[in-house]
Formats: structure tokens, sequence, C-alpha cells
């Protein structure tokens, strides 16, 4: 027996999408589906997914909202007609002219690629970051070191389909690298917010683990989905999802008034804005990347020399062959002189006559003789 294929759903963003583009609200499309307004928002954000009938009837609904959302675009505006004037017969144009061609789109070029990209998204990246760090210039120099690594790597960048998050974990990365708290400005504390409220968001953000406050900023502070936060901190869902909810619960432990993340995520935007943020121009961020740029390869090319250098000195003056170094003489202590032989006293000479004869006459003198 060959079983049905399932049937095909769009991805979890455009579910929530074609919901909201049709003014449906999570518990109207539940009502329709015959489910819980849970399990909407659970399959919107890709933590789980529809089988069986509910699996059929959900991807009917969302096949019947973006035809309606087509039929929408579709649908011609009306205009008043203007009144008839009288108005002289065009006279003919010639064939070349008749056909006017349309203006071709601009292209731009890298650098006003770069530029607009980076004064769309890094006042906000500054900003989130701020939230990750709790210092003002860490962050700005964090966003800044990001775009000038997105130049030097600008045709990968460029090609990515989403630049900002690729700008926004590399800033996240550098700014909660372990190596920032050894550098002399790390020491100088920055002075806190001025509200007392945000004060004590902020202190209470810092006291989280790096990756359960990076994971809180993302879905509760950027507004990303549980599968895009867990792809940007590289875990799974489910250990995402883990640690965004023991982040959420040492938030409200300390502050119960945000213990609902509709709150939450505003009072993170209010931080985030209350703080007077800036950031380099396009131009000046390019300069200094490209200057960063030229420098190293310039010390790995004179590594790479010196290294080839020092390598061929050796081999041209490496010995050819094993030569055993000679020990150095040292005074031996310890040892009695040698006595010169003298003369044999009398019992010397009768024992050593003994011994001959008898060698001579017995009959156990052994002959050497071959086998």
């Amino acid at each position: 027996m060959t079983r049905s294929p399932s049937t095909p759903l769009p991805p979890p963003k455009e579910r929530r999408r074609l919901r909201e583009a049709t003014a449906l609200t999570q518990d109207q499309l539940a009502t329709r589906v015959g489910v819980t307004r849970q399990t909407v928002r659970a399959w919107e954000s890709g933590r789980t997914t529809p089988r069986g009938r509910k699996r059929e009837v959900y991807a009917k609904l969302l096949k019947t909202l973006a035809e309606q959302e087509a039929a929408q675009r579709a649908k011609p505006t009306p205009q008043p007609e203007p009144e008839p004037a009288a108005q002289p017969e065009p006279k003919p144009k010639p064939e070349s002219e008749s056909v006017m061609p349309k203006p071709e789109p601009v292209a731009l070029t890298p650098a006003q690629a770069f530029d607009a990209l980076y004064e769309f998204s890094a006042p906000a990246l500054v900003r989130q970051t701020f939230l990750l760090t709790g210092r003002r210039e860490a962050a700005r120099e964090s966003v800044e070191r990001a775009f000038q690594a997105a130049w030097e790597q600008w045709p990968e960048v460029a090609r990515d389909r989403d630049p900002v998050g690729w700008v926004r974990a590399t800033a996240y990365e550098y700014a909660l690298s372990p190596w920032q708290r050894f550098r002399p400005r790390h020491r100088h504390p920055e002075p806190p917010p001025a509200d007392p409220g945000d004060r004590t968001l902020l202190n209470t953000l810092l006291r989280l683990p790096p990756r359960h406050r990076r994971t809180l900023v993302l879905y509760d502070g950027v507004g990303l989905g549980l599968p895009e936060t867990a792809a940007e901190t590289e875990a799974s869902t489910p250990a995402a999802a883990n640690r965004l909810l023991r982040a959420r619960v040492t938030v409200a432990d300390r502050l119960p008034a945000l213990a609902d993340p509709q709150v939450l995520h505003r009072r993170l935007a209010e931080l985030a804005s209350a703080e007077r943020l800036w950031s380099a121009k396009p131009p000046a961020v390019r300069l200094v990347g490209e200057r960063r740029a030229r420098f190293w390869t310039r010390a790995a090319i004179a590594f790479t020399v010196a290294l080839i250098g020092t390598t061929a000195l050796t081999v041209r003056t490496a010995p050819t062959h094993y030569e055993p170094p000679v020990s150095r003489g040292e005074a031996v202590r310890g040892v009695p002189p040698r006595v010169a032989p003298g003369s044999l006293s009398d019992e010397e000479l009768e024992l050593r006559q003994k011994l001959r004869d008898q060698l001579q006459a017995g009959p156990e003198r052994l002959t050497p003789g071959l086998e």
C-alpha cells in the first residue's frame, strides 16, 4: 500500500504573513481550522508542523488566503474619469519614434550598496548591541567592526539572503567575545542610564549568561522567530526555546511587571531608544576597513618573506652530515696510581715453578685441538 505524500505548506513566516495580510487573528484562524490559538502560534513559529487532516485543512485555508491577497492586489483602484476635451489629432510619428524604450534601472556600485545597507541597519544594530554589552562605545565599535568585515567579504554578504542578519551575528560575536574583558576600556565603567527603571532592566540583562541574553534580545528585542533565533545563535530550536524561557523567568523574578512578553518587548525597545548612540559615516567605516585589510595583508606578506629567507639561510648554512661533539677533558680522581712491575719474591718464584711443573706433568692439562 503506497502512502500519499503530505500536503505542501508554505514556510512559517509566509503562514503568518498570509494571516496578517487578510486581517485574521490567531483565534479566528484557529476556529476555522479547529485547533487552539497556541497550536496556530506554534505552526507559525516553526516549532511544530500540522499533520493528517489538520494539515490538509490548514493548507487549503492558506491557499484561500493567498488567492484573496492576490485578488486584492490585482484589483485596480477606481479613479475618476477625466472629462473629454477637444484635442487635435496627433500627427503620425515615424516608426523609429513610435515606441520609446523604457529606461533601464540604475545598478548600484558595491560602495553604494554597502552605504545603503549601513545607513538602513547600523543605528538599530548599535541599539541592539547596547542591550548585550551595556556599553555605548563597545556597541558602536562592535557594529563598525562587523560592517568592516562585511565590506571585506562584500561579494558573499551581498548575495546572502539576509545581509542584516550576517552583520548582526558578526557584531554580537565581537561584542560578547571573552577577550573584551582584557581591554583597558573594559576596566572603566560607563555611566548607567538616567532612568531608574532602565537602569534596573539593564542590570538584569547583564546578569544573564551571554547565550541567554543574546537569545532574549533576538527573540523579544529584535522580534525574530524561534527557528531564526536558533540558527543565529548556532543552537537547536529546543535549546533556544529553553534559553529563552530561562531568561524570561530570570527577568520576571527581578521585574514582575515584565512577565508579559509584549511588555518586555516594549521595554527593551524603550531602553535601546532612550540612549544617545551614534555611528560613524559609511565612507569612514569603509576607509578604516580597507586600511586594516591592507595592513594585515602587508604584515602577512612580510612574515612570509621573512620565513622564506630564514628557511633559505638555514638550508644554506646547515651541515650536511653529523659530527659528534668532542667532549672536554676532565681529571679523574679516586683511581689508585698504576705501579710498575718489579722483581718477584722467593715465594712467588716458588709458586710459579710449582704451577709450571704440575701443568706440564699432570694428566689434566688441556691442549687445544680442532673438532
